[in-house]
């Protein structure tokens, strides 16, 4: 059976920074959700729609290379490296 590709993955952005990498099924929801207590210029849709699976492999990945090139940390509004 093919997993259906529903998710998408996005970042948040304050100017050109990066303050969160997360994914959603529905980014025009999770936008506004955001909007209620974190700051951000714009949240951009990044490659195409993915299967959960692959999404949550890039979600993972992307937190792992942004704390590569970042001392470690985390974006600003990102808990965990994982996403979850």
């Amino acid at each position: 059976m093919l997993m259906p590709r529903d998710v998408y993955k996005y970042e948040l952005k304050q100017g050109n920074k990066i303050v969160y990498a997360g994914i959603t099924n529905d980014p025009t929801q999770r936008e506004t959700q955001h909007r209620q207590g974190k700051t951000f210029d714009k949240m951009q849709i990044i490659g195409r729609v993915s299967t959960r699976e692959g999404a949550e492999k890039w979600e993972t990945g992307r937190l792992k290379i942004y704390m590569k090139n970042h001392n470690g940390e985390l974006p600003k509004y990102n808990k965990t490296t994982t996403g979850k």
